[in-house]
């Protein structure tokens, strides 16, 4: 089993930055890669980021694209997603993802943590 447990979110105006956090503790062998989604009520959840777990790769959503920057921690086994730049547009929970090597799928999720960007 893995676990995961985001922190970081809270309210900041527009324009202001977040720092989220993502530490993964467990059976974290044989991952193959984590992700950043996003979750508005009555909204399905929607891809935000995503980095291979070695650290190398990195992908983004068109609308975070050069806003959002994620990255990772191998020692502490914590990835991160730094938040700028931030709309109103961005207020969501987000939840960190973990997928294993040979899934093709997200195999565990975190609890998720609001992030709210008032106008």
């Amino acid at each position: 089993q893995v676990q995961l447990v985001e922190s970081g979110g809270g309210l900041v105006q527009a324009g202001g930055s977040l720092r989220l956090s993502c530490a993964a503790s467990g059976r974290t062998f044989s991952s193959r890669g984590m992700g950043w989604f996003r979750q508005v009520p009555g909204k399905e959840r929607e891809f935000v980021s995503t980095i291979t777990w070695s650290g190398g790769r990195t992908s983004y959503a068109e609308s975070v694209k050069g806003r959002f920057t994620m990255s990772r921690d191998n020692a502490k086994n914590t990835m991160y997603l730094q938040m700028n730049s931030l709309k109103p547009e961005d207020t969501a929970v987000y939840y960190c993802a973990l997928s294993k090597v040979g899934s093709g799928t997200w195999d565990y999720w975190g609890q998720g943590t609001q992030v709210t960007v008032s106008s």
